[in-house]
């Protein structure tokens, strides 16, 4: 049974443009508080970076967990969204490596250990990463640090950011017992749970919908990337500093003792089995590998495979001959906020934009990590919005 929630006057409309985990969310919660909701979707399925492809290869847009320190995740919870999870067999979990100095090893430094030990609310929010943690750990413990706070920012120089920015990614990325969690099948097992919730709350969805104006006639909520929200609004204040990263698939044949991850301490870049925790992403007898390789913005996508293929060399033995399919791709400002030192996520694009507009993403002024920006967003969106329509209601009683 789902928490009672205050309910809006009936049939209250409300749009929504992008039909992603922030739209999803968003519908959800306005529909449960009572409004009529449209989501407008230009792809046609739903889930946005969420998708999971389909075929004997299920891949995320990239590699993808789910956190479960945010509030997303108790709210996901308790409307059943989140579905079976996929546990990590405890051989798998030992199978955890990190590149430092150019070698294999199965620990990371110690002066990297101690960074791990800082409160990000001790992190100064106006100095760079790097700075701050050279005089906490020493310089190379701070360009570990750095480079494996990567796995959860997608930047290629992570210590040119915010300190209380990088620090609060570091610590969640590294928290024992973990909060990365895996839903079995693949994100898309999530959004297909949040689109039947969805229209068993009587949300119209309307695929293959591409908006060039908004709706009118009622508040609408943007929750696309911030790129297609500033073509669609004619507002060129939507920007946010942005990252890109090279995405590498692969499917390997399975061979005994391969690592579950590599986490490169010497550069910012990351390996995942996904099959570790969840052998239904492949065939039997094969493995599915994802990985991410931030790079500099003029570095071309070949400079991340050549990095990621140095990775897999020194961890995956006789990967090459291995290989039984093979994607690339290249994330362009599309891996989430990033904040430059100076800035927090109250400077980001406000999410009330006016006259009955609102963002919701992970580019937007909302706290959190990765999809957590998203879920927060989302339900600040849908409070204003459903708050500006009943003050609307009180002018014109």
């Amino acid at each position: 049974m789902h928490p009672a929630r205050p309910r809006t006057r009936p049939h209250t409309p409300l749009a929504v443009i992008g039909g992603g985990f922030a739209g999803l969310t968003a519908a959800i919660a306005a529909a449960e508080a009572g409004a009529k909701v449209t989501v407008y979707e230009a792809h046609h399925t739903l889930g946005g970076r969420g998708r999971t492809a389909e075929g004997p290869y299920r891949t995320n847009d990239g590699p993808h967990a789910l956190y479960s320190g945010g509030p997303h995740w108790t709210w996901l919870a308790q409307r059943d969204l989140i579905g079976p999870l996929a546990p990590l067999p405890p051989l798998e979990a030992a199978r955890f490596h990190f590149r430092h100095q150019g070698t294999l090893r199965r620990t990371p430094p110690l002066a990297m250990l101690k960074l791990l030990r800082r409160s990000a609310q001790h992190a100064p929010v106006d100095v760079d990463f790097m700075t701050w943690a050279t005089e906490q750990a020493g310089e190379k413990g701070a360009r570990a640090a750095a480079h494996y706070s990567a796995v959860a920012l997608f930047h290629h120089d992570p210590g040119t950011l915010s300190a209380a920015f990088v620090q609060e990614r570091l610590r969640r990325a590294a928290a024992l017992p973990p909060e990365a969690h895996y839903p079995r099948g693949g994100w898309a097992s999530v959004i297909d749970r949040m689109a039947a919730r969805a229209w068993n709350l009587g949300v119209r969805v309307e695929t293959l919908s591409r908006v060039d104006t908004l709706p009118t006639g009622a508040p609408v909520i943007v929750a696309t990337s911030l790129d297609a929200a500033r073509h669609l609004l004619r507002d060129d204040t939507l920007t946010w500093t942005g990252a890109r990263t090279v995405l590498l698939d692969l499917a390997v044949r399975t061979r005994r003792g391969d690592p579950f991850v590599v986490s490169d301490l010497d550069a910012p870049g990351w390996l995942e089995r996904f099959t570790a925790q969840d052998r239904t992403l492949a065939p039997a007898g094969e493995q599915l590998l994802q990985g991410q390789f931030p790079i500099a913005p003029r570095a071309s996508r070949a400079d991340g495979i050549a990095r990621a293929e140095q990775l897999l060399d020194l961890a995956f033995d006789g990967w090459r001959e291995r290989v039984t399919w093979r994607r690339e791709s290249t994330a362009n400002g599309r891996t989430g906020a990033v904040d430059l030192p100076g800035t927090s996520w109250r400077d980001r694009p406000a999410i009330e934009r006016g006259d009955g507009v609102y963002l919701a993403g992970d580019q937007v002024a909302a706290p959190g990590v990765l999809s957590e920006v998203s879920f927060n967003s989302a339900l600040t969106a849908v409070s204003l919005a459903l708050g500006h329509r009943r003050s609307l209601d009180l002018k014109h009683a």
